[in-house]
């Protein structure tokens, strides 16, 4: 999956977070409930990211752990892909 830098350029090594639970459906998992998933792996550290938050007045649609914006936070691909794998293992 790809995505846009903020300057409209198409960046195939990050995801959204809403990007990447997308991918955790193929396990099984709703949409929001990975981003939760993700969400959670964020704030405990076991997943790296660039967090944007939303201010509680700010808030669109459902909460995330942390106030994690879903669409504005970014992954890099790899640390989800390695991130995913420690997960399966378990």
């Amino acid at each position: 999956m790809s995505t846009e830098s903020e300057h409209g350029q198409k960046n195939a090594s990050t995801l959204s977070l809403r990007e990447a639970a997308q991918l955790l459906s193929a396990e099984g998992l709703g949409v929001h409930e990975g981003e939760t998933l993700l969400a959670s792996a964020i704030q405990r550290g076991e997943l790296h990211a660039d967090v944007m938050r939303w201010a509680t007045e700010q808030w669109d649609g459902r909460h995330l752990p942390g106030n994690i914006n879903a669409r504005q936070t970014r992954i890099e691909r790899a640390d989800f892909d390695v991130w995913r794998s420690r997960r399966a293992a378990g």
